[in-house]
């Protein structure tokens, strides 16, 4: 095991306090975890320009020599200028830095230097700012650019990274079997690190990459995979295969698809196993995922087995609660509500009731894994837009009861990419069909200008009688945006929608309030609903064919498309009308995308393209670990790789204990921040 690696960033030279505390804003905090500081770019210092071909206003790269330099001179407060004239042979350009005297010392007059920066003009001729540069003796001509915080450099990194490079030479360690690399083609570790830093080449940076990512996606899915086996322990709920529920599902108002047929199947046989089911039924918006649970919820009762599904939102556990009450109670099964918002004296009943068993369906929001909920037998466990909960939440819905069944249910389509590393512990189960009859929501996106003549079209659909939704974008629902939401709907009111009875709805109303403002929604006694993305998901008004969302271009393609899904559930032709002013190239392709486009799938993949992962659900990140190099967005192939050489890996070692895996076991430890192995 090398030691010198996992010290302290300390102990290498030219790191003290000061500057290890700038390493760790990073994360940073020893020798290895610099070396996994990765480039977010590279400069190429190979195509260079003489001073008098240098594009003005554009970046270059010039090969100037140093003639002179000036003392650096502090022009005001906390702002320091230095200068220095050089020339490329033929012409001069003046090199300014700012507040950058530790980079100008090092310039030496009559050396030679690759400069890249931006290139301007004044009356006093052409000038380089704040240039990167390399001595012309480099050998590496093509060089890193690192993410960077205050009094921390490019050439500062750089210096502390060839140091780390040496000790991992003198420490040299491997994480995968030669028979590994040559199956998957993959680089030898320390060659990767000193390619990924220092390539000779693109080709030799890309082949660096490669590996590390292979690496990364690896010791993800050993994590993952190790978590899924260990949830493999035998459960006390194995439920009987031969109990029917045929007359159930000849008994809903509708006919399953294919898809629905194919996940219930899916899941009873899961249910009938030894081993508690762990299982992600993922499907688009409006595609019946409420019909599988509820399929799920009938077999476990006609079992002797409760079910629990906690939902994230008061709104959103209403909108089960009579779904489920609609499908399960004509066959006898007694479903209940538990929220936040009851009283006292009601929450005591019901928990009495739900310990004593006479309930066989709990629904509620995180009310039901409060520590005075007691279950006479909880055996299904599950949970709603399960992105917006914490893992400690989950996990202790579960623990109510004796290593129950776990159904996530998820209706923010997810690229398989993303969904594999998310929900590598689970089974997948995919609903892309729609229900007969769903038709597909046009969507139109326009600049403000035509906000008026899209509130007519509006106007239209609300004189046949139908509904609308208007949506306002709020980041952090604080007392500013508040403000702007209720202006919003009062000018409205005043104006675009006069004469139409319009509410407000928002994230900071009561419980009480908001379910009030709701029922007069769905009852048909609100024409216009006008609302943040408290709306987002499982509201179901059939008579809903219109929704507007204001400054679309501040929500992410999945979120709109989870918005639009809002309109189309009925026998309705349905619309979506997107309004920004904002012509940047990117927001444009977005409208056009979400225009083009019907399928949640396929515009997830679209928006994990133009996002990453990181952003992929706004703030919550689903508890992924963070992501060093892997691009989830395009690394098909190789998580594909990674999962297959992970499942080969644990076949023969479930638990990483050889001594040929004690790095990759000492990885899978960091990268999960906890031990999640033994």
């Amino acid at each position: 095991m090398p030691e010198m690696l996992f010290n302290g960033i300390e102990t290498l030279k030219g790191v003290g306090p000061a500057k290890a505390e700038k390493y760790q804003k990073f994360g940073i905090k020893s020798v290895y975890e610099l070396l996994c500081h990765f480039p977010k770019n590279y400069l190429d210092f190979h195509c260079n320009v003489t001073v008098r071909n240098a594009m003005i206003n554009e970046y270059n790269c010039l090969k100037l020599k140093i003639k002179s330099k000036s003392k650096p001179q502090a022009v005001r407060d906390r702002l320091v200028v230095c200068k220095a004239v050089a020339t490329d042979g033929t012409d001069d350009i003046t090199i300014v830095m700012f507040n950058n005297v530790y980079a100008f010392q090092y310039l030496r007059t009559d050396y030679e230097y690759y400069m890249y920066g931006k290139v301007t003009e004044n009356l006093f001729g052409k000038e380089i700012n704040s240039p990167v540069y390399i001595h012309s003796g480099e050998k590496n001509f093509i060089q890193p650019i690192y993410k960077l915080t205050q009094g921390l450099t490019v050439n500062m990194v750089r210096a502390d990274m060839k140091q780390a490079l040496s000790v991992m030479k003198n420490e040299p360690f491997e994480t995968l079997s030669e028979s590994i690399m040559e199956k998957y083609s993959l680089c030898p570790l320390m060659w990767s690190f000193e390619n990924i830093h220092f390539p000779d080449s693109s080709v030799s940076a890309e082949k660096a990459r490669r590996r590390l990512a292979f690496d990364e996606l690896l010791k993800l899915q050993l994590g993952m995979l190790i978590m899924k086996n260990r949830a493999r322990v035998r459960t006390g709920f194995k439920m009987d295969s031969s109990i029917k529920i045929s007359d159930f599902i000849k008994g809903l108002p509708f006919e399953l698809t294919a898809d629905q047929k194919k996940a219930s199947l899916e899941i009873v046989n899961d249910l009938c196993r030894d081993t508690p089911m762990n299982r992600l039924l993922q499907g688009d918006v409006g595609s019946g995922k409420t019909a599988v649970a509820a399929i799920a919820c009938c077999f476990s009762a006609r079992n002797g087995i409760q079910s629990a599904l906690m939902a994230p939102t008061e709104i959103l556990a209403v909108q089960h609660f009579r779904t489920l009450s609609g499908f399960l109670e004509p066959f006898g099964i007694k479903v209940c509500l538990l929220t936040g918002s009851l009283k006292n004296k009601e929450k005591t009943i019901l928990h009495e009731k739900i310990s004593n068993g006479e309930y066989d369906v709990v629904v509620g929001t995180h009310a039901i894994i409060q520590k005075d909920v007691k279950y006479k037998s909880l055996g299904l466990v599950i949970t709603d837009e399960q992105h917006r909960f914490g893992v400690a939440q989950r996990a202790a819905l579960a623990e109510k009861g004796n290593t129950p069944h776990k159904l996530v249910m998820s209706a923010t389509p997810i690229p398989r990419t993303l969904a594999l590393i998310i929900y590598g512990d689970l089974d997948i189960s995919v609903i892309a069909q729609l229900p007969k009859g769903r038709k597909p929501v046009k969507t139109y996106a326009v600049t403000g200008k035509m906000r008026h003549r899209a509130f007519n079209f509006v106007r239209e659909r609300l004189a046949e009688g139908r509904q609308a939704y208007v949506v306002c974008p709020m980041i952090e629902e604080s007392e500013s945006e508040l403000f702007a939401v209720k202006s919003y709907a009062e000018n409205a009111m005043k104006c675009d929608l006069a004469g139409y009875k319009t509410e407000l709805l928002h994230g900071k109303m009561k419980p009480a309030e908001k379910d009030r403002v709701m029922q007069d929604f769905r009852d048909g006694k609100t024409d216009v609903l006008i609302c943040t993305t408290v709306v987002e998901v499982g509201v179901d008004v059939p008579n809903a064919a219109v929704i507007v969302i204001e400054n679309a271009e501040r929500f992410g393609l999945s979120q709109i498309h989870q918005l639009r899904g809002r309109v189309g559930r009925g026998q309705f032709e349905s619309s979506c009308i997107l309004i920004t002013d904002n012509t940047s190239e990117e927001c444009l392709q977005r409208m056009k995308i979400m225009s083009s486009k019907t399928d949640g799938f396929e515009i997830s993949e679209e928006d994990l393209k133009m996002r990453g992962p990181g952003d992929f659900f706004g703030n919550a990140q689903h508890g992924l670990p963070p992501m060093k190099i892997a691009d989830l967005s395009c690394s098909n192939e190789i998580m594909n790789m990674a999962r297959k050489c992970a499942e080969e890996i644990l076949t023969d070692d479930p638990i990483l204990e050889e001594s040929c895996h004690s790095f990759l076991k000492m990885d899978v430890i960091r990268l999960f921040d906890k031990d999640i192995i033994g």
